[in-house]
């Protein structure tokens, strides 16, 4: 065996090790959640398997707190800020990567210095727009939503990555559609928008991801039940005082659920997505 296939070994054992390293939580919460009442799930050292098998946990909990409405309140929020992100990402990524204007440089850079001021820093000013604007769940069921997905509807992050992807696009092409009587709009949606499809994807999982998963903004905003998120709908299982760690596990893994469908559905363009990500601008 020669150094090189020595490395790859010693390399996939060390990849494998740390996914098992990261799966070892998920585990524990499921088998949480698949315990019943007569099993300790304290106990150490952890017992992944149950022994007291149960599903009463998962229909317990579909028993407590309106789950359909929770997922369907979350699906809303986290579809309209993809598209949007999307959308203002692309929109804002363009022009940095394929036009030149004065202040093009300084204009990517602040917007890239954003991403390293965390959304808790600005959380206060953010909440007195969503008031001022009346954009919270007091003023009706439309304003509650806007209130949760208008602070989140483009980031840094998003035309950054956007904006990667449209550099690795051949000028040349860009030129023959110019030559084809073709105006920067129609380039920008009929040409370019088509090539980057895996970074769109990577993006829309990203965001997805992060809106579903949301519980600080969610949790301040909102008031009525009927608006909950599902992570808030979710913090309803336990309480300051006493907390069902199987119920809130249960309600946890049935909160995941959608996250991995939504990731398994765009798979196929993540790794390509991240590879036009990472290209140098």
């Amino acid at each position: 065996m020669n150094l090189a296939n020595s490395k790859k070994i010693f390399t996939h054992l060390i990849l494998i090790l740390i996914c098992i390293l990261s799966l070892i939580p998920f585990l524990w919460l499921l088998s949480t959640a698949l315990k019943g009442r007569s099993e300790n799930i304290f106990a150490y050292p952890p017992v992944f398997i149950p022994r007291d098998f149960t599903l009463d946990n998962f229909v317990e909990v579909l028993k407590l707190v309106p789950i359909a409405k929770y997922v369907l309140n979350s699906f809303i929020v986290a579809s309209i800020t993809v598209i949007l992100n999307v959308i203002l990402s692309a929109l804002a990524a363009y022009p940095l990567a394929r036009m030149e204007f004065k202040g093009k440089k300084v204009a990517f850079f602040a917007i890239l210095a954003t991403i390293m001021v965390p959304f808790q820093t600005i959380m206060l000013p953010v909440y007195i727009i969503t008031l001022k604007l009346h954009l919270i769940d007091s003023y009706g069921e439309i304003f509650g939503y806007l209130g949760l997905i208008l602070p989140f509807a483009v980031n840094a992050f998003g035309i950054f990555l956007m904006r990667q992807a449209f550099l690795t696009i051949p000028r040349e092409i860009e030129e023959s559609a110019i030559v084809d009587g073709c105006n920067s709009f129609q380039i920008f949606i009929k040409l370019l928008l088509p090539m980057v499809k895996p970074t769109i994807a990577l993006l829309a999982i990203f965001t997805f991801i992060g809106s579903w998963g949301e519980f600080l903004w969610p949790s301040i905003v909102l008031t009525n039940e009927q608006l909950f998120t599902l992570p808030v709908g979710i913090n309803n299982l336990s309480s300051a005082f006493s907390s069902d760690y199987r119920l809130v596990a249960a309600g946890s893994i049935v909160s995941i659920i959608p996250i991995i469908v939504f990731f398994l559905a765009l798979q196929k363009y993540f790794i390509q997505g991240s590879n036009d990500g990472a290209v140098k601008g």
